[in-house]
């Protein structure tokens, strides 16, 4: 019996060991490895250029290295379910705009993923949202193109481009249509370069599109025109000083948009490693040469939120355009 008992003790001693160092390992500290920032797009545009700004200063905050990843594909989607079949452990973050995480779902049947399948970590910033137009179309301000869209409507209405059904430029162009009871014709493209290659050749009438050193130069060489911006104010962008906001005429006022990006990660992700992502993309933000960076192409950078800040910011967006696309009867394809 003595022997069992001294058995048992040095069991429940080992087990309690056992327990103490579980608890230690699982107190280990985030990250203790590097983090992949998924970028859901080829190489070489803006979310690509976003994503290398903040690699660099977020591995000095966080201490590893953190890699950039692009996978591009069906509207951004095929990235976005590559960070949701990871482990929800923060090793795995996500460079998100609403094209992938709120519209995608509603406009593309074959898209299983809900927006509720992440959670916001921290904003980056938003680009200003400009509407573009063919150099010869007999319309310069925003209310001039709202007439000029009614009185068109009944014999050959306008067309505007976007770069896919269910895009954010799609969305807004039928927004504004039902908006100001005119009817325009729908033209999905696969790209923004083809795009704006037949704006300027004067086949495609308008287009709502992120203001981008690409169009600044197009619109000062005269080869297309920059009608007004829809945030509600004139953007801080020596770009777009010159450029009205909607809101300075009557027809569109309140149609007010900008087209923002940020981090995210799965929902399920233990909320000290969400804490922790957060407060880093904070300092990140704070950094002037970043900032910088972020600003000489045409983001307006964001004042950092706190963790649930940007939580109900992403839910209040996500109600937005599900409510937008209910408006406008947007069917998933």
């Amino acid at each position: 019996m003595r022997l069992l008992s001294i058995l048992g003790k040095r069991l429940i001693t080992i087990f309690s060991l056992g327990l103490l160092a579980g608890s230690v390992l699982a107190a280990e500290p985030y990250p203790t490895k590097y983090i992949k920032l998924m970028v859901p797009y080829p190489a070489g545009g803006l979310s690509d250029s976003i994503a290398r700004v903040f690699s660099e200063p977020l591995s000095k905050q966080l201490g590893q290295p953190v890699v950039v990843e692009n996978l591009g594909g069906a509207g951004g989607t095929i990235g976005a379910k590559k960070v949701l079949d990871a482990p929800a452990d923060g090793y795995y973050v996500f460079l998100g705009t609403p094209n992938e995480l709120i519209l995608a779902p509603l406009a593309n049947a074959a898209v299983k993923l809900k927006s509720e399948d992440f959670r916001f970590v921290q904003i980056v910033g938003t680009l200003p949202m400009v509407i573009l137009a063919r150099k010869d179309l007999p319309a310069n301000t925003a209310d001039e193109l709202v007439a000029l869209a009614r009185s068109a409507a009944n014999t050959k209405p306008l067309t505007f481009g976007s770069v896919g059904y269910g895009s954010f430029y799609h969305v807004l162009g039928e927004h504004m249509a039902q908006k100001i009871g005119a009817p325009m014709t729908h033209v999905p493209y696969k790209g923004g370069a083809q795009l704006l290659m037949d704006l300027s050749a004067g086949q495609l009438d308008f287009v709502i599109f992120p203001v981008s050193q690409q169009q600044v130069a197009m619109a000062n060489e005269g080869r297309i025109k920059m009608i007004a911006g829809i945030d509600a104010t004139r953007p801080a962008l020596a770009a777009l000083k010159n450029i009205p906001s909607v809101n300075e005429g009557k027809a569109l006022k309140g149609f007010n948009f900008s087209f923002w990006t940020g981090f995210f990660v799965r929902k399920e992700t233990p909320e000290p490693v969400v804490q922790r992502l957060s407060q880093a993309l904070a300092n990140v933000l704070s950094v002037a040469n970043v900032r910088n960076m972020l600003e000489a192409q045409n983001v307006l950078v964001a004042q950092p939120l706190s963790a649930a800040d940007a939580d109900k910011s992403y839910q209040a967006e996500t109600m937005r355009f599900r409510d937008i696309a209910k408006t406008i009867k947007l069917q998933p394809q």
